[in-house]
């Protein structure tokens, strides 16, 4: 079983720590820049006729003469966006990466929810797929895991340009963008994610990877399928193709950092079998 008995357990345990490291303001109290009715004084306006007379500042008034009106931040949730690639490389390792996303999608969709913020988990690979529908409350993590329960890596090719270019002519508030995916992507993940950022959403990238994708334990004459290009290839694996194989390899992660770095994004690697609970614990810090 995904989630088992002591799972939520654990998800409290996270909150917890969240709370803690946002020094124990909720995750909800995210200032808007917009102004309106609050409790947090912003600044103040020049008082014209017609304003509400109940935020004339009558201290400053009686002390300086000065006509001003009060202003205060509006402080509204914030929409937190959790891209999940369910494409078919996503069912490689072990423990398999997507069984880790899940849970690592379930552990921040709850901190959210707990927070009062209001979360939508949308599936993707090649195109996105019906997604969570946006919720808000703790008592909604039930129906998360249960909806994360129902899906399966079985997308074709990774399109980062196609997906982020569908997503953002929705009609809804920017927000909080976490992709958590291995980033295979043949045509790269850097247009898409660009296209994420210039429309006002804040990308913070997870990038899950297996053990055996690092440190393969292949040697001799194999047959190397693409699960989701359907190639195939021989190949005789020796010492110096696998020597070049874990340089590609790190220069594809460190790739994807020197881009998130250039950026302003936030970047979190893990393999799987890291402990979800540190990954998040990183995120946090």
């Amino acid at each position: 079983m995904l989630f088992d008995p002591g799972f939520l357990r654990r998800l409290e345990y996270l909150s917890l720590i969240s709370r803690r490291q946002f020094s124990g303001t909720s995750l909800a109290a995210k200032r808007s820049r917009q102004f309106g009715i609050g409790v947090e004084f912003a600044d103040h306006q020049n008082y014209v006729c017609g304003d509400d007379l109940r935020y004339f500042d009558w201290n400053v008034y009686a002390r300086f003469g000065l006509e001003l009106i009060k202003r205060f931040s509006e402080e509204r949730d914030l929409p937190v966006y959790l891209f999940l690639d369910t494409s078919q490389s996503m069912a490689f390792g072990e423990p398999v990466k997507f069984d880790y996303a899940r849970k690592l999608t379930a552990a921040l969709a709850y901190i959210a929810l707990a927070g009062l913020d209001r979360i939508s988990i949308i599936p993707f690979a090649e195109k996105m797929y019906h997604g969570f529908v946006p919720v808000r409350g703790k008592q909604q993590i039930l129906r998360v895991m249960q909806f994360l329960e129902t899906l399966q890596p079985s997308g074709k090719n990774t399109d980062f340009t196609a997906v982020m270019n569908g997503f953002v002519r929705r009609k809804q508030r920017s927000g909080l963008a976490v992709i958590i995916s291995d980033f295979y992507d043949m045509q790269g993940y850097q247009t898409g994610i660009d296209t994420l950022r210039y429309s006002g959403y804040e990308a913070n990238l997870i990038q899950i990877y297996g053990v055996s994708e690092a440190e393969p334990a292949l040697r001799g004459d194999v047959q190397i399928f693409d699960s989701e290009t359907g190639l195939m290839q021989n190949v005789t694996i020796n010492e110096n193709m696998l020597r070049r194989y874990k340089q590609k390899f790190s220069e594809f992660l460190y790739g994807i950092r020197r881009y998130a770095l250039r950026c302003g994004c936030n970047y979190t690697v893990s393999a799987t079998n890291v402990p979800f609970e540190d990954v998040i614990k990183k995120l946090l810090r």
